[in-house]
């Protein structure tokens, strides 16, 4: 696997997608405005001129709903890392009473060293049976590793390894942050959509207010910058993805050790019992995304494709409990 090559590429796109994201806010305050004015010259009746200041309050006034649902769907993680992972179940290892917790809690320790880290906090997500993990946190001071109990239970020592340094190249990364500033844009771009929706709304009498129209301006084209957002966002989650695959091989020197995380999973989901959904402030976190496939909004690549680029072809799924191939040497991968 030429992983250098992958990071750069992924870096690179990850870079054109975030310039397409502040281009959608840019073009979306255009849209706004436009949309607004055809209305006013409709219900002026093609009367000449506007308001005092309209560009200026439209403008000012869609930034307000964008970046102040940025803030509050941001300010919901404030708490950091393991504040998030508590709230969707997670809790601290016990690496004294549990063998299989003192394997993952060693590993990580292992693995801040190589990568000259400070250790996050590890943590069990234990009414999972399917093989995921997430990391979440601002930054490398409060970022938490989460892993399922499925995990712990059916990989191998080396597979362990891959999944999390899989996780530990999101956080070095600064994916986890960017993870949830990329979230609360698109719950701004939403508000602006739901703003048009309210005003569309006919009171408890049916009638409508003489807001509808200029309101089912702002929802056209608010949905349309709320869904260019969710794409985007989805698009730059993608290609983390495929960065943090690169970095995990570069991390342990082995294409089998993720390689194999990402064959059992695809085991698990061909022949296994479906995985549950978990919360949705993870759901975009996770390693394999649990929920059904969305297309362009799909937050994470096809698994296929994920493993094809780790070996450089296609391979088949393996069964949990079940390891074909030795560790590869360090010397193998290149």
């Amino acid at each position: 696997m030429r992983f250098f090559e992958q990071q750069e590429q992924a870096r690179g796109q990850t870079t054109r997608l975030l310039v397409l994201f502040a281009l959608t806010v840019f073009g979306l305050v255009l849209a706004v405005n436009l949309a607004l004015a055809l209305t006013w010259r409709v219900m002026s009746f093609g009367g000449s001129g506007y308001p005092a200041y309209f560009f200026t309050v439209n403008t000012v006034m869609t930034l307000v709903f964008v970046l102040g649902g940025w803030w509050l769907e941001t300010s919901v993680l404030e708490g950091g890392g393991e504040k998030l992972a508590r709230r969707v179940g997670a809790r601290e290892t016990w690496p004294g009473s549990r063998a299989s917790e003192q394997k993952f809690c060693n590993i990580v320790s292992e693995l801040a060293i190589a990568a000259s880290m400070k250790p996050p906090c590890a943590m069990v997500l234990d009414r999972v049976d399917s093989i995921n993990a997430f990391a979440c946190g601002w930054d490398e001071d409060d970022a938490v590793v989460a892993v399922t109990r499925g995990a712990l239970d059916g990989l191998t020592r080396d597979e362990l390894q891959g999944l999390v340094a899989h996780e530990f190249s999101h956080i070095r990364e600064g994916d986890t942050r960017l993870n949830m500033r990329l979230a609360g844009m698109v719950f701004g771009l939403e508000m602006i959509f739901n703003l048009g929706k309210r005003m569309c709304e006919a009171d408890d009498d049916g009638h409508r207010s003489v807001l509808a129209l200029p309101g089912f301006a702002i929802k056209v084209t608010g949905s349309l910058g709320w869904l260019a957002g969710r794409a985007l966002r989805a698009a730059v989650s993608r290609q983390r993805e495929f960065l943090a695959d690169a970095r995990a091989v570069q991390f342990t020197r082995s294409k089998d050790g993720l390689g194999g995380v990402l064959r059992k999973v695809a085991s698990q989901q061909a022949y296994g019992a479906p995985a549950r959904p978990m919360h949705p402030s993870v759901q975009h976190m996770l390693l394999v995304n649990t929920g059904a496939a969305n297309g362009w909004f799909d937050t994470h690549p096809p698994l296929a494709e994920r493993i094809r680029r780790i070996y450089g072809r296609s391979m088949p799924a393996l069964p949990a409990g079940q390891d074909d191939a030795p560790a590869t040497r360090p010397d193998a991968i290149f």
